[in-house]
């Protein structure tokens, strides 16, 4: 059986550590970074400046960040799924 990934869509910054996420799906969630930030790792430190955690962006369907941070959006998903936070568009 042949599924598609789950894949990012659109992302816009509410926060200083929050992201509206809309995946291709049609799903969409608002996902706070401050977990991932207070890990404070070399790679999640510089997510801390929010001027740094708002250059956020897509890159081949993942959440990424200029330094090469990247986050895979289906995991990001089924987190969020088993969360409860996402919403699904009526659509």
């Amino acid at each position: 059986m042949l599924t598609s990934m789950i894949k990012l869509a659109r992302l816009t910054v509410t926060g200083t550590d929050t992201l509206e996420l809309t995946f291709t799906d049609g799903s969409a969630a608002r996902w706070s970074a401050a977990a991932l930030i207070a890990r404070d790792t070399v790679m999640t430190r510089p997510l801390g400046d929010p001027a740094y955690f708002a250059r956020a962006f897509i890159e081949d369907g993942a959440l990424a960040w200029p330094n090469g941070f990247e986050l895979s959006a289906d995991a990001l998903h089924q987190r969020l799924a088993a969360n409860g936070a996402l919403t699904c568009d009526a659509a």
